[in-house]
This record gives structure tokens, sequence and C-alpha cells, in this order.
């Protein structure tokens, strides 16, 4: 009899403790999100949807219900201190660029792409303006300042690609973004690739922009996207819709035309950089295409030729299946839950005008 009545206690014991676990699992106690840091000021910054969501505290706000912290985390280092830090389990999610995408699958992270965060967004060639470079195949021999292990890294060797130009022919110096607009200035590279930012170097006179993605029909352009461990996300799916849910009502915000302005106002008080760098980045971008979420045929084709360049570069070792590691079921969700399933069905089928 006491035998059996041990054994119960035991059972017991075990229910307990098995049902515990299982409402730990369900309810973490902080979520950590990380961006790449682009402010040029002392306020964090990781540009576009991370603006938004950081600014607006729509996670903390969500979260607050269950009284769960969101910590966010923004990396100087970008990419490649990203990956390290999600590696280490010390990051739950994280918005990166394509080529630290890339790279962390690749290098064996076991992560999920959750949803686009940006698609075609245009680079530039940052030219010293004493320096006498018109085209891409002028700067062979010359010092281009990049972030390895970043888009504008993988985003210049396309555009040096597509031009017949192989990236060994080129001098490419390690800087972070900061490092770079000073390295420019001081006259110490030739040159860079990057976003929009260096429309605030050629206002100023410091360098020239001879060449952008939209005239080489695109290549060279950026996208990123929302990535998770899924180890995180098979044992918290519910927070994992809760997030994803926050990240597309933001990318649906910044695809509104209304929201234009609102948006060069907000990336202008966060990033430090002056107001005219965003106006100039938004001018002529097709809001609706830039900032859909959906992982479609347009997106998953640019990301797969990334792949294939980064492969046969050398700069990744083993290719990655691109549909086992995809997932966008909690972005079809998140449609589901916003009642914006049809928004951006169409997405494949705008076209971002180009910048002259």
């Amino acid at each position: 009899m006491n035998n059996i009545i041990r054994f119960y206690q035991y059972f017991l014991i075990l229910c307990l403790l098995m049902t515990s676990q299982t409402i730990l699992a369900q309810s973490p106690t902080v979520i950590r999100i990380a961006s790449p840091d682009v402010s040029a000021g002392n306020k964090h910054a990781g540009g576009g949807v991370v603006d938004v969501l950081y600014v607006n505290q729509w996670l903390e706000k969500e979260f607050a219900k269950k009284n769960i912290k969101i910590q966010w985390l923004f990396f100087k280092g970008a990419g490649p201190a990203i990956n390290e830090a999600l590696a280490n389990k010390q990051v739950d999610f994280a918005f990166l660029g394509d080529f630290p995408l890339i790279i962390g699958k690749a290098g064996g992270l076991d992560t999920q792409l959750l949803l686009a965060v940006g698609r075609g967004s245009p680079s530039y060639l940052a030219v010293r303006s004493d320096v006498n470079i018109k085209k891409l195949s002028d700067l062979k021999g010359k010092k281009v300042g990049l972030l390895r292990g970043t888009a504008d890294e993988l985003g210049f060797i396309t555009a040096l690609n597509s031009q017949g130009i192989n990236s060994r022919e080129v001098r490419i110096i390690n800087l972070d973004f900061n490092a770079v607009n000073a390295a420019l200035v001081a006259k110490k590279i030739d040159a860079s690739w990057g976003p929009a930012r260096f429309f605030a170097l050629r206002d100023k006179g410091v360098v020239k922009l001879p060449v952008n993605s939209n005239q080489l029909n695109g290549a060279g352009s950026m996208q990123g996207g929302l990535i998770g461990r899924r180890e995180f996300i098979q044992i918290h799916p519910l927070e994992t819709q809760q997030i994803v849910n926050q990240v597309v009502k933001g990318l649906y915000w910044l695809s509104q035309e209304q929201n234009r302005v609102p948006q060069i106002a907000l990336f202008f008080t966060q990033a430090a950089y002056p107001a005219s760098v965003y106006a100039q980045a938004l001018q002529a971008t097709n809001l609706k295409f830039a900032y859909s979420p959906l992982l479609d045929p347009y997106y998953l084709n640019q990301l797969q030729n990334k792949i294939n360049l980064a492969k046969n570069q050398g700069l990744i070792r083993k290719n990655i299946d691109v549909k086992s590691w995809i997932n966008p079921s909690f972005t079809n969700q998140a449609l589901n839950y916003l009642q914006i399933k049809n928004y951006w069905q169409a997405t494949a089928q705008y076209q971002s005008r180009e910048r002259k």
C-alpha cells in the first residue's frame, strides 16, 4: 500500500514539474531582438521598421500584458556581431541585411527566415570628389571601404560582377559605417558602396555618386529579413506570432503614402542624418513594394541569386536550402490578424521607380 502511495506521489510531482516547465516554455521572461546600429548620433537606429517598433514601443506594449520584457540590442558591428550573438544564444530574433542572413545560415546557425523587411533598396557608389572615378571599372586598384560580412559587401560584389569585374581587382578595406564616412573625409580611401547615407557627404561636397544599383538593372541593391532562432520559435510559437504581427503592422504603416513624411522625420530624429538624406532616399521609392513582408518569388529569387554569388565567390562554403529555411506561416497569420490579407498579394508585379 505504501509503495502505491509513493508511486502516486512521485507521479504527481512529475506531472507538476512537467506542467511548470510547459508554463515556463510558453512564457519567456524576456525576448531579445537585435539590429545593426546605423545611427550617426547618440540614439539607437536600425532604420525602417526597426525604428517604427523601437520608438513607438509597440512590442513592449504588446508583451506588457504577459509581463514579458523586450530587450533591444543594437550592434555597431552589424551582421557579423549579430551572427556571433545568435550562435551564442544571446539573441532570439534579428533584423539583418541579406548577406549576414546568408553567412549565418551557411555557417550553421539554426534560424528560420520569417519575413522580408525591405527589398530593392538602392545602393550607391560614393567616390571622393577629388578622385576621377566615373564607372565601376575605374575602381581597379583603388581602395574601397566596406564593413565585411554586411549587405554592403555582397551588394558591391554583385554590382562589380554585373559589369564583369572581379572583386579581387579592388582593394577592399574593412571599416564600419561611421569609419567609412570618416575615411572618405580624411581621404584615406577612394570610394565606398552603400545606401542613401552617402547623400549627406555628397551634399557637403565630400563625395560624388556616379553609379547606383538602379543604373545596373538592380544589381547591388539590398533587401533584409527577420530571422529567429528555430529553438525559440518552436518553444514559443505564440510569442513569435505576436512579434511578427507587430513587425507586419510596422511595415504596413511604412507602406502608406500618407506616412512618407512622418517616416522621414522619424529616421532623421533617430539616426541624426540630415532629413534631406531620407527625403531623397524615399523620393522615388514605391513604398508598398519596398516594405512588403512577403517571401514571394521576387524576394526569394533575389535571395537565391545572392546565395549563388556568395558560394561562387568563396564567401560561403555551404549551399543553403531556401525552402527549408523560410517559414512564412507567421506572416500569413499576421496578415489575417491585421485584416490585410490581400494588401501585398500583387507585390511581385510592382516595379520600384528608378532614381536617376
